[in-house]
């Protein structure tokens, strides 16, 4: 089935292969991913629109000698499969298995590690300065695609790269799709780029009769003047140029033969030049072609009719309860704007566009902008929801604290995906925004205990009364608590809940990992004869020092649960309390480890960090035995 596949076990294997078993080999690659992925689910329209462009940088660059940067990270199956992980690949996604994303510690052959989005540029150039400077001979490669260009980071290393004339090929994976439809300016103008046949042509031809020397320095400046006459759309291609960039194409980055061919020309040209590739999304798997958002990361399908493995049925996702929630709040308050990083459908913040269409804008794959953007609504008098996914957060740190914080403007930030996240795995663990925005003036966090704390959270941030409010709340299924059509209730700000009456021990709790220790009360009970004290928190800033001061009264050990980083969340701001009004009382962290979380099932990920309820009680059997 997979006769050429099978002999690729480095891509200097594929140095000795003819165009046409080089092609053989894209469609055995093509149906491998997949294979795997229908049982096993990734990314998986982006690595099939990716799989020529894989082979032929393998097959004409030499890494990892050669530095490849792939940028977004999910578009790099065929990449791993070449560079000798191909049996692992079965298992990608896995606990002890491969990262769904290039990782340095993985292989030499993943130049740099790249879960988000819009950074390989910088990466890439900045591996180039470093091999010039130690007088090392390489070509150097960043592969942006699925709308990574859209971010603001690529657009600072085209500027920085341009002017520095550094060894850099900018390979532009253009699929005109990234996870939803995007709607950048950037988008707009390669949609006319790819329509600028004749000057294309031209160019080609010319570049091709070129060598080096002065003629072809002349020549590009002569095609550089004569571009407002052959092209209607001069003004994109010259933003490259003018940023120092020789760009190349549009080229069709499914047809192996014309990647191999230009890239074998541009292997020898020196200095910053970009090639812009048109690929499809899903390409050669139908079904993927066809609806590239779905297929995006599809989970499990039947890989010979592409219909999806029926949904389990249960409890609504987080998403779900968030969308309907502010669609409903939108509704009687026409301040209510949302905004999101290209996360539409996965923040299902799509549920309100469709009724306010005007009033959702999804600004691509740029946090920072998403943040600044809101701020700037927020001081001319809306209301902006910004759902944003917690691990995506990090790179808008500086615009919450300036743009936001600094000038006390009222956002609603909505992290999407916090805490522990699966198979995405570390770079895409909401593990830090607690202990990070903790320390931020003006500006509360919040995380629900289930579904209809989640609803009555949204209604209470948009109260006059509370600030800037960061929400967090998981990625996937609540606790099938009664949440739609419920009339909404106030949550009094930073005011903790008490879930059950007790003493000796206390669990102080936000957000649903108190679910699990709700769990431990009961199990506790039955199993040690133990009441115990739990506190629903709720909030970690403001936090209910009354609530704390009652733990403390009742008994001598404070355990706080977070679905965060333990360090400096909510037993950072119980333990700095407790220190400095309730001297003697110990307090016990359960929460994500100084560690990064590779991949795994949720499940597996919690037993990992200790704090599945399992764990939760033996840590109290263990104190109560002592």
């Amino acid at each position: 089935m997979y006769d050429l596949l099978n002999t690729i076990s480095s891509p200097a294997d594929l140095k000795n292969l003819s165009t046409g078993q080089l092609e053989q080999l894209c469609s055995e690659i093509r149906e491998y991913i997949i294979s795997c992925c229908a049982h096993n689910p990734g990314h998986l329209g982006s690595s099939l629109g990716a799989v020529e462009i894989a082979v032929a940088l393998h097959k004409v660059f030499d890494a990892p000698q050669d530095k490849i940067i792939w940028d977004v990270g999910h578009q790099a199956y065929a990449h791993k499969i070449i560079t000798g992980r191909r049996e692992e690949f079965m298992h990608n996604r896995e606990k002890g298995g491969l990262s769904g994303f290039p990782k340095r510690g993985e292989s030499p052959y993943d130049s740099f590690g790249t879960g988000h989005a819009s950074t390989s540029i910088s990466a890439a150039h900045g591996m180039a300065v470093a091999d010039s400077l130690q007088d090392i001979n390489a070509s150097h490669i960043a592969v942006i695609g699925d709308g990574a260009m859209s971010g603001g980071l690529a657009f600072e290393g085209l500027n920085n790269a341009g002017v520095s004339k550094s060894n850099l090929l900018v390979i532009l994976n253009d699929n005109r799709i990234s996870i939803d439809v995007p709607t950048d300016a950037m988008h707009r103008h390669l949609m006319r780029i790819t329509s600028g046949v004749r000057y294309n042509r031209i160019k080609s031809n010319i570049w091709r009769r070129l060598g080096a020397g002065k003629l072809r320095n002349f020549l590009q400046d002569l095609t550089r003047s004569t571009k407002k006459f052959l092209l209607h759309n001069s003004e994109t291609v010259s933003m490259f140029d003018a940023l120092g960039f020789r760009y190349f194409g549009p080229v069709n980055g499914n047809d192996l033969k014309q990647v191999l061919s230009i890239l074998k020309r541009l292997k020898n040209i020196d200095g910053p030049k970009i090639l812009h590739l048109v690929t499809v999304k899903g390409y050669g798997y139908t079904p993927a072609e066809e609806n590239p958002e779905v297929w995006h990361a599809p989970g499990m399908f039947d890989p010979e009719t592409g219909e999806p493995n029926p949904a389990k049925g249960g409890p609504e996702r987080y998403q779900k309860v968030f969308g309907e929630t502010i669609t409903e709040l939108a509704a009687f308050d026409g301040r209510i704007v949302g905004v999101t990083p290209a996360m539409l459908r996965g923040s299902s913040l799509d549920i309100m566009k469709a009724v306010f269409p005007d009033r959702v804008f999804d600004v691509g794959i740029a946090e920072g902008h998403a943040v600044t953007f809101s701020a700037g609504l927020a001081a001319a008098g809306m209301l902006p929801v910004c759902n944003i996914y917690s691990s995506f957060m990090q790179r808008a740190y500086d615009n919450l604290v300036h743009d936001v914080a600094m000038q006390d403007l009222k956002v609603i930030f909505c992290l999407d995906r916090a805490g522990l996240v699966g198979e995405d795995g570390a770079t895409h663990q909401g593990a830090f925004d607690m202990a990070a925005f903790r320390s931020i003036p003006n500006m509360a966090i919040a995380s629900p205990l289930n579904e209809l704390e989640l609803r009555n959270m949204l209604f209470s941030a948009t109260q006059q009364d509370y600030p800037s409010t960061i929400i967090r709340y998981p990625r996937g299924s609540g606790e099938g608590v009664t949440w739609r059509s419920v009339p909404f209730e106030k949550v009094p700000l930073g005011k903790a809940v008490l879930l059950n009456e007790g003493g000796k021990v206390a669990i102080l709790s936000v957000g649903p990992i108190g679910n699990g220790c709700a769990r431990v009360v009961a199990e506790a009970k039955k199993r040690l004869g133990a009441d115990l004290l739990h506190y629903d928190m709720r909030f970690v800033k403001p936090i209910d020092t009354e609530a704390i001061d009652d733990a403390c009264r009742k008994a001598s050990v404070i355990l706080t649960a977070e679905d965060g980083a333990a360090i400096g969340g909510l037993h950072g701001a119980v333990s700095e309390y407790v220190s400095e009004n309730h001297p003697g009382i110990k307090v016990v962290a359960v929460g994500i480890p100084d560690r990064f979380i590779d991949q795994a099932t949720v499940k597996q990920q919690y037993e990992e960090c200790e704090m599945g309820w399992e764990n939760i009680l033996q840590k109290v059997t263990e104190i109560f035995g002592n």
